[in-house]
């Protein structure tokens, strides 16, 4: 049976760009059981109102929901339980005085596969108020229409 090869994409935290201003990013590996794997693969699971905390010199993810396999029996894990992350420790380290110094929180951004292995890309992120929210939907919506305006005066000039 051959390997899988390349980055297959779970889930992503669409909100955590909207509500956060990403800082730095780290990919680490998670502890999970064989039925969550088997989930997984399946390509179910959700990074909504889930979070990263270092407890102890170790980071664990938290309220990720990972729905029971449907073939599982009594070997099935509990859906949204705390995750061990692993994780380099000068990275824990160093994520730690960051997170320290205030302000700033662990947020998973993705969860997916690489080179078959499952893997949670995790961020040092800054809450951003409300009106920075409206800020960089404003300028989102700027760039959209500059694009636009461009793609049409390419058409009249053909």
């Amino acid at each position: 049976m051959p390997r899988e090869q390349g980055r297959k994409v779970v889930a992503t935290n669409r909100k955590a760009r909207h509500d956060y201003t990403i800082e730095d990013t780290y990919e680490a590996g998670m502890v999970l059981y064989g039925t969550e794997v088997k989930s997984l693969r399946m390509g179910r699971a959700s990074l909504v109102d889930g979070y990263a905390y270092i407890d102890n010199g170790e980071i664990w993810l938290d309220a990720v929901h990972i729905p029971e396999y449907t073939e599982g029996t009594w070997t099935n894990h509990a859906t949204r339980r705390k995750r061990k992350l692993l994780l380099h420790k000068e990275q824990i380290l160093k994520i730690s005085h960051r997170i320290r110094d205030g302000g700033y929180t662990l947020v998973p951004l993705q969860i997916y596969f690489n080179d078959g292995k499952a893997k949670v890309e995790l961020a040092i992120a800054k809450g951003k108020r409300e009106y920075d929210k409206r800020q960089t939907l404003r300028e989102r919506q700027d760039t959209r229409e500059a694009q636009r305006a461009m793609g049409t005066q390419r058409n009249l000039g053909d």
